[in-house]
Order: C-alpha cells, then sequence, then structure tokens
C-alpha cells in the first residue's frame, strides 16, 4: 500500500509540474506577441522621428550658417563705420572746462622701457568654466610663479583663492584643490591686482565711500604679502570726492592696473564726474607718481586695462550687448585717438566686472557675469596706421 500512494503522489506532482511549464509557455508566447505588436507599431513611430530630427538638425544647421554670415556682415560694417574717438582732447590739455589741479601735472610719462604696442585686434576667446557669482576677478600674477590662478570672488569678501595651475581651476569640483587666504580687511569692488607676489586692493576705512563720515570721499590702498599673509604697507589714495569710474560698474571705485610699465590705478571723482582718471603708482611705497585727466567718459564704461602705458577703457550698454573699447588715452602721447584702434570683443555671456591684462601673455583675464574667459589680443606698433 504504501508503494502505490508514492506513485499516485509522484504522478500527481508531476502534472501539477506539467501545467505550471505549460502555463509559464503561454505567458511566454502572450509576451512575445506583444512585444512584436509594440514593436511593429513603434518602428514606423521612430522612422518619423528620425526624419524630423534630421530635419531639425538640417535647419538648426542652416539657421548656423545664416548668423555666421549675419555676423561677419556686421563685423564688416562696424569696421567700415568705426566709433568716433573720444573728443575733448584739446578742451582738456588747453585748460578749459574739466582741467583739475591739485597735484594733477598732466605731464606726458616717460616711458621705462621700450614697450610701443598697441591693441589691433581682440583674437579670440577662451571660456574656461562658471566659478562664484556674478562679479569677480581671477588672474595670474605677472611677475610671480606662471601657473598660479587667483580667484576674488564678490565686491565685498576677505578670502581670496589660489590654485596651484589653470587645469586644477578648471576641475568640476575646483575649490577643492585651492588654498584660502583671507585679508584682514574686505577689498571693495573688483579692482584688485596681483602683482609681484602681492595683492594689492582698495578697502573702504570705516566712513569711506558710501559710509558717511570724516573719510566719505577717500580710500585705502592695501599691499598685502601672499606668502607672508601679512599687511605691509598701506595708504590713503590722494584723490577727493572718489566716485565709481565705470558707469556700469558701480560697485568698484579704484580699479588697480599692472603692464609692462609697472602699477596703474583707474579712478573717477565728483570734480569731473564725466570722465576717467589715471593715476601711477609706485608698487613699493604705493605712492602717486603721476596723474592725468583723461578724455575718456565714464558713462556705458563697464571695465578698462593699461598696456604700455596705454588706457583702454571698454564700453557697453544696459542690458549688457557686445562690448567695444571706444576710448584709449596713452600717457606717453604717442598714440593719438586717430591711430587707436576700437576693435569690438567676441560674443559672451554679459558685462564685464573685470579685465586684467597680463604682459607676459599678452591676454585678458576677463570675468563675464560669473563666468571666467581668456582673451587673446593682437598687437602693432603704436605708430603703424591702421
Amino acid at each position: 500500500m504504501t508503494r502505490w500512494h508514492c506513485s499516485q503522489r509522484t504522478q500527481a506532482g508531476g502534472q501539477d509540474v506539467g501545467e505550471r511549464l505549460a502555463q509559464c509557455q503561454d505567458q511566454s508566447s502572450r509576451h512575445a506577441a506583444e512585444l512584436r505588436d509594440f514593436k511593429n507599431k513603434m518602428l514606423p513611430l521612430l522612422e518619423v522621428a528620425e526624419k524630423e530630427r534630421e530635419a531639425l538638425r538640417t535647419e538648426a544647421d542652416t539657421i548656423s550658417g545664416r548668423v555666421d554670415r549675419l555676423e561677419r556682415e556686421v563685423d564688416y560694417l562696424e569696421t567700415q563705420n568705426p566709433a568716433l574717438p573720444c573728443v575733448e582732447v584739446e578742451e582738456k590739455v588747453s585748460g578749459g572746462p574739466g582741467t583739475k589741479g591739485k597735484g594733477r601735472r598732466n605731464e606726458k610719462y616717460d616711458m621705462m622701457t621700450d614697450c610701443g604696442y598697441t591693441i589691433s585686434q581682440v583674437r579670440s576667446m577662451k571660456i574656461l568654466k562658471r566659478f562664484g557669482g556674478p562679479a569677480g576677478l581671477w588672474t595670474k600674477d605677472p611677475m610671480g610663479p606662471t601657473e598660479k590662478i587667483y580667484v576674488l570672488d564678490g565686491t565685498q569678501n576677505d578670502t581670496a583663492f589660489v590654485f596651484p595651475r589653470l587645469r586644477d581651476f578648471t576641475l568640476a569640483m575646483a575649490a577643492r584643490k585651492a588654498s584660502r587666504v583671507r585679508v584682514p580687511f574686505p577689498w571693495v569692488g573688483t579692482g584688485q591686482l596681483v602683482y609681484g607676489g602681492f595683492l594689492y586692493y582698495a578697502r573702504r576705512p570705516p566712513g569711506g565711500p558710501g559710509g558717511g563720515g570724516e573719510l566719505e570721499n577717500t580710500l585705502q590702498l592695501i599691499k598685502f604679502h601672499l606668502a607672508n599673509r601679512t599687511v605691509v604697507d598701506s595708504s590713503v589714495f590722494p584723490a577727493e570726492g572718489l566716485i565709481p569710474p565705470y558707469g556700469l560698474t558701480a560697485d568698484t571705485y579704484i580699479d588697480l592696473a599692472a603692464d609692462e610699465e609697472g602699477l596703474w590705478a583707474i579712478y573717477a571723482t565728483r570734480e569731473d564726474d564725466r570722465h576717467l582718471c589715471l593715476a601711477k603708482l609706485d608698487p613699493q611705497t604705493l605712492d602717486t607718481e603721476q596723474q592725468w585727466d583723461t578724455p575718456c567718459p565714464r558713462e556705458n564704461a563697464e571695465a578698462a586695462f593699461v598696456i604700455c602705458g596705454t588706457l583702454y577703457v571698454v564700453y557697453n550698454t544696459r542690458p549688457a550687448s557686445r562690448a567695444r573699447i571706444q576710448c584709449s588715452f596713452d600717457a606717453s602721447g604717442t598714440l593719438t585717438p586717430e591711430r587707436a584702434a576700437l576693435p569690438y570683443f567676441p560674443r559672451r555671456y554679459g558685462a564685464h566686472s573685470s579685465l586684467r591684462y597680463n604682459p607676459r601673455e599678452r591676454q585678458l583675464y576677463a570675468w563675464d557675469d560669473g563666468y571666467q574667459i581668456v582673451y587673446k589680443l593682437e598687437m602693432r606698433k603704436k605708430e603703424e596706421e591702421i
């Protein structure tokens, strides 16, 4: 009896497994049939989508070609219709309206080097990355180690980022590769400069511009040793009634610049609130060696820089459009406004909050609405005709 019962259970179990296998096969067949039907329905749709994608790609290529042609035509028209050079030169030199005293000599600058170049064209740009806020400064030290990158984010901050090399700055998690240098007093605006191992920047003393009090019209220049992290010198900038030199960059009161000749300061005062002023500084002592009243307007100016003793002012619109150098002032008097090129900058994202010229590389380091950009410059002799 025991053997008969075991045989019955075995046969029943075999029937259950067989039924389950049959059910699985039926389900698999149904699923396969459904997938075939779905595939047959989707294939025509995919073919239509592919055709539409190709049509859109062709249309985009056509539009891109039209845009390129339009840009070439605009560039041609711009070269055929250059902006008028800065006027009021004779008025300011001859002692007419706008001439200021208080130690300004407006004498021709005696070049210390044989640098005699001027900008011919802004050749190209390279967008490195986006780091920080809409306003800031990034640069190299033209007198120091060539690889280090200095980044100063914001218009009122006290911490600078230092990257060992450009490659580290371009990484996705760049801040982790950077060392941080904290200065004892926050900087004002985006006019800072790294030069010869020092950070030069403007500090608003208590009661400085916008703060009220006895020092309402003054700013203090700080010379900070980046390696020792100490303040080695400071000086009150010798100009009263300071106002932002750039009409489109309201947070900057003094813009420091470096070129082949050394250290410069770009600023403006209430005494002549229509034009920019230029000063040559002693990088060792921060003393002001010479000062000039330039013919370059403040209105619609967004940034400036100095090359071979010549100030170049970049103008834009609000809202931001395509920037252009529309005024230059050669402190040595070699480059006349008629001989100065007035090139446009390539297309970009917004407005420049800072431009730093590197005389060793002949490049501009720009901060453009949070994007860090490098512009390559083409030069020519100042005496050459355009």
